[in-house]
Order: structure tokens, then C-alpha cells, then sequence
């Protein structure tokens, strides 16, 4: 997440018509700092401002539109549901659109797949997606501990936020306790001759060790925020047993790295890991509509009615969009191609540019990556250099160390190439300048 500290805010560059908007906003805000100028359109890969300019949008909302701005079949659909009269806003009250999507879930992502979840609607953000998971783990468990991995990010408030690792989220909590949560290491992290799985297998099973036996495990498989840091399949299968075994949970927080952002739908696809639950958000409605889920596996549906409950968690034209995303991109294996064609492109182009700088190295996987570039002002002047050239890229990792590409999954491959370049041009200008840094 690109980060601005305190001590180099700038004045938010706005067009005049929306001058209060930079007058009475909280100084909470972020984005708008980094990429300072006021948008009013959109198209695919394309964002265009109140100038005309046109920029090439490597940030898709931070992954909540993978499938790019304004799909056209999308919009139609949305704007037929409101023309003829369409339930908007529907609690969790049964509707048309809601029936319609939970069928398309069904026939087009779980049973391909062989899953059998049950689709809880929570609160349409990701963190509230979080907190229920972990609320249904503690209330079928009977425990209260959570293990989260270091560098992991799941939200901001208070029960997601535990299992955060970033100490600026944290700091937003003031004083408050951020409880409940049993910090473990993730893969890698302790360098790549020690099986961290094994340390917390060895922890787990010390009776001295001050482990409380936990609820669940909480885990993002590549981890966006905390600077795409990708699980091995080892690791996580090594995981995933020690969790059966303590009679524990596994979630997987796949609310950024699903719906296709490392090439399948689930990015724990492949490694012969079913989780217990599975949070999901951002693109899971295909058009940047607000949305989340938790998929719960039946025996641990456990919920009373209305015990977990958001009045917002039936947003109906989020419903519309969502079940013709899953029509239009997932009922073949068309977008996985693309995806993981366009990926080794873009991984290609940074592996060229990591050789420019001490300790520079790619991160990620599939068309979740991005280059480690050693330091946050390294990385920082890549930002905002692709964003004086038409590029909208964001920084990520423990010092927002990490170039981050989060291009739409569905950008044409000239685009691709147009925005790589510039890019490219941008991280050869940084190399040859004073914040061509060794990587920590």
C-alpha cells in the first residue's frame, strides 16, 4: 500500500470544481496524495483526468477491478437492473440477483473445483469478510487465539487488525489492545534455510512454549500489502496439517490475491490445500462494487440467524455484476491463460530491470508482482516518476520497498507493453540517482 508519511505531505493538486473535497476530507487520506489530480473517467486499463490525460491504471483498485473499469457487459447488465426497477438494497431478504449469483458461484467456480462451501454474505468489505471468519473460528473451536503470519494484512479494524502486521495500521488503533492473536513466521521469512512450518509445529507442540492451542490459522497465500511475499506449496500443505492436526482453522485470506490475481480463481489452487474458510472481496463483484464473502465449509456453519449481520451485506447490483464476471471469465480457462501469459511478460520485464540495482529482485506471482527495489524512497520515486509519464503504480512491503503492478488482468497486450515500457524508462532513471539503494 503506498504510504505518505506525515513529514512530505503536499498539498492535493485538484481540479477546481472539486477544491472542497481537499478542503474538508480527513487527512486520513492516501491515494489521493500520491496520484494528485481528479478523475472523471474510465475505461478497461485506462483512467482519464478533469485534463483529458489519459493514464494507464497499474493500481486497479488496489485489485478490486481485475477485470478492469467499466466492462461493458457489466455495465449493461447494471444499468438494465436499474432501469427496470431492480431491488437495490435487500439485507439478506431473498432477490433475484442474489439467487441468480449464488447459482453462477455454484455451477462456475466451486463445483469445477470440487468445493462444497457454504457462501456467507457479510458486511461488503474485506476486513468485515476477516472478522467474521475469525469470529466463526473462535465460536466453533471454543478458543480465542488466532495465529497470523508476519507481514500479513487483512484490514483495519479492530479483529482484522490484530493479525495485521504493519506497524502504521497498527499505530491507527492508539492505545487499544490489538488481542487474541499469536504472531507466527512466514514462509521465508527467516531466510531461506529455515522451514518456519516446522517452527511453529515445534512451538505448538512445547507445552511451555505460552501458545494457547488456537482457533485458526490466518493466512494470505501471496501476501499483497506486506510486499508479495509468495507461500511455497510445501509450506503450505506443512500448514495446513499442522492446523487438522491442533484442531485448529485454516482461513485463507484470498480478499487480494483471488478471483484470478495469480491465474486461477483461488490462488490456493493447485497446491492441494482446501481451507476450512476463504475470505473474498475486491473483484469479487467484477465492477469495484462494494462485496465480500466468507466461504465456510458445511459442518462449520454454525451461525445463528442473523449473529453475524451487516445491513449492506445484500448490495444487489454488486450481485448483477458479480454473476456475469463469473459467466463472462471464468466458465473457460481463457482468463487463467491470459493471466499467466501477461505475467511472465510483466515478470520478464522485471527480472531485466532487478540487475540494475544491488539486491533488486521480483516478487509475487502471476499478475500480483512488482520489484523490490531495497528502499521506500527508491521505490517511492518509481511511483511517482511512472505517475509523471501516465502510469498509476503503487509501492508495497514492510518499507513500501516493493514497485507493485496490479495492472487489470484483462489489459490488452499493447497496453501492457506501453506501460511497462514507461515503467522501465522510470526504474533506469532511478537506478542512475541518488536512490539506487542496496535491498535490505
Amino acid at each position: 500500500m503506498t504510504t505518505v508519511r506525515p513529514d512530505t505531505l503536499q498539498p492535493d493538486t485538484l481540479h477546481p470544481d472539486a477544491l472542497a473535497s481537499g478542503t474538508i476530507e480527513s487527512e486520513v487520506r492516501s491515494y489521493c496524495r500520491a496520484f494528485p489530480t481528479t478523475f472523471v473517467s474510465a475505461r478497461g486499463s485506462e483512467l482519464f483526468d478533469h485534463t483529458g490525460r489519459r493514464y494507464l491504471d497499474f493500481l486497479a483498485g488496489c485489485s478490486a477491478l481485475n477485470y478492469g473499469h467499466n466492462d461493458p457487459d457489466m455495465a449493461g447488465a447494471l444499468v438494465d437492473h436499474l432501469t427496470t426497477g431492480g431491488i437495490t438494497h435487500g439485507l439478506d431478504l431473498r432477490t433475484e440477483a442474489k439467487e441468480r449469483l449464488l447459482d453462477r458461484f455454484d455451477q462456475v467456480v466451486l463445483r469445477p473445483r470440487g468445493l462444497g462451501y457454504r457462501v456467507q454474505f457479510t458486511g461488503p468489505t474485506g476486513t468485515n469478510a476477516v472478522e467474521a471468519a475469525i469470529k466463526l473460528a473462535r465460536k466453533v473451536t471454543g478458543r480465542s487465539t488466532v495465529v497470523a503470519f508476519t507481514n500479513g494484512f487483512h484490514g483495519v479494524t479492530l479483529g482484522a487488525l490484530a493479525a495485521t502486521g504493519n506497524s502504521h495500521n497498527r499505530a491507527g488503533a492508539g492505545a487499544l489492545p490489538l488481542s487474541g492473536v499469536a504472531r507466527a513466521f512466514y514462509d521465508g521469512y527467516l531466510g531461506p534455510d529455515v522451514d518456519t512450518a516446522a517452527v511453529l509445529e515445534a512451538v505448538l507442540d512445547d507445552p511451555s512454549s505460552g501458545f494457547d492451542p488456537p482457533a485458526a490459522f490466518l493466512l494470505e497465500v501471496v501476501q499483497g500489502e506486506g510486499g508479495l511475499n509468495p507461500a511455497s506449496t510445501a509450506w503450505l500443505r506443512r500448514i495446513a496439517a499442522l492446523a487438522q492436526r491442533v484442531g485448529a482453522l485454516l482461513i485463507v485470506d484470498d480478499i487480494q490475491a483471488g478471483c484470478g490475481r495469480t491465474g486461477p480463481f483461488f490462488s490456493f489452487e493447485g497446491t492441494g490445500v482446501v481451507p476450512d474458510l476463504v475470505t473474498l472481496s475486491k473483484s469479487i463483484s467484477g465492477f469495484g462494487l462494494p462485496m465480500a464473502l466468507v466461504l465456510v465449509r458445511p459442518e462449520l456453519d454454525q451461525w445463528s440467524p442473523g449473529e453475524h449481520n451487516g445491513t449492506f451485506r445484500g448490495n444487489n447490483l454488486a450481485f448483477v455484476t458479480a454473476a456475469v464476471a463469473l459467466d463472462k471469465f471464468w466458465s473457460d480457462g481463457r482468463l487463467t491463460a491470459d493471466v499467466d501469459r501477461r505475467a511472465r511478460f510483466v515478470r520478464s520485464t522485471l527480472e531485466s530491470l532487478a540487475a540494475l540495482g544491488p539486491g533488486w529482485r521480483v516478487k509475487g506471482r502471476g499478475l500480483m508482482v512488482g520489484l523490490d527495489v531495497g528502499t521506500s524512497g527508491a521505490a517511492a520515486a518509481v511511483s511517482a516518476g511512472c505517475f509523471q509519464q501516465g502510469v498509476i503504480i503503487e509501492t508495497a512491503g514492510p518499507r513500501d520497498e516493493v514497485v507493485k503492478v496490479l495492472a487489470p488482468l484483462t489489459t490488452p497486450d499493447a497496453q501492457l507493453a506501453e506501460g511497462m515500457a514507461i515503467v522501465a524508462d522510470v526504474v533506469r532513471s532511478v537506478a542512475a540517482g541518488p536512490h539506487a539503494e542496496v535491498a535490505a
